[in-house]
């Protein structure tokens, strides 16, 4: 797959603003006020300050208080990545997947679900309820009944709406042409890193000390 080119820039720093770093420095990274920060979607959100922070307040619900458990969140997002061939997201939840517990097999049968796994019925039911959102813009009455059975009100609400900001994210990301970190070891879609090392568990943003150390 033919990668877009960068179309918007990071903020140039002669044009940060006070707002601009408020954006940058949101999640808690080291110096980002001072020095920007080293991802590569923040500096590009310092354009829009207003849009910037309150996609990083959306983002951080989502991520961080997301009532689905972590298993179930990062297994819907990996599957939008690799349905929609998001290089970003896919990379990154990779190592965030990794982190709480979901191995290397499972990360694989991802792409090639239903297939490859012998998937729990709550698995199932998450990335059923993507694939038909994706494919039909709405989930139909047999699948909703089955989250009815497996997940409260609460989590059915976070499915929904988690599934609607990653596809968002995915489709900015590639509309904008940002690109993975140029320091990441870039995991790709086959599971191999660009070193030829296995890939890592990371930290999320702001999910606990040292989580911009080594994010790579």
């Amino acid at each position: 797959m033919t990668e877009t080119p960068q179309r918007i820039p990071p903020l140039p720093k002669d044009q940060w603003t006070e707002e601009a770093r408020d954006v940058f420095a949101f999640w808690g990274e080291p110096n980002a006020r001072e020095e920007g920060s080293k991802t590569s979607i923040l500096p590009v959100m310092g354009h829009h300050p207003g849009l910037g922070m309150a996609y990083n307040h959306w983002g951080k619900q989502l991520l961080l208080a997301n009532t689905l458990e972590t298993r179930h969140l990062e297994l819907l997002i990996l599957r939008i990545a690799w349905r929609v061939k998001s290089a970003y997201e896919w990379h990154h939840h990779v190592g965030y997947a990794l982190n709480c517990g979901i191995t290397l097999d499972e990360i694989a049968a991802v792409k090639t679900y239903p297939e490859g796994h012998a998937w729990g019925e709550a698995d199932a039911a998450v990335i059923d309820t993507v694939d038909e959102l994706l494919d039909t813009h709405g989930v139909s009455a047999p699948t909703w009944q089955r989250i009815e059975a497996l997940f409260d009100m609460r989590q059915r609400m976070d499915l929904v709406f988690t599934i609607g900001h990653y596809v968002m994210t995915s489709w900015a990301l590639s509309a904008f042409g940002v690109p993975v970190e140029p320091w990441a070891d870039r995991i790709g879609f086959d599971l191999l890193t660009q070193s030829g090392k296995v890939p890592q568990r990371t930290l999320k943003p702001g999910e606990g000390e040292g989580w911009a150390d080594g994010r790579s």
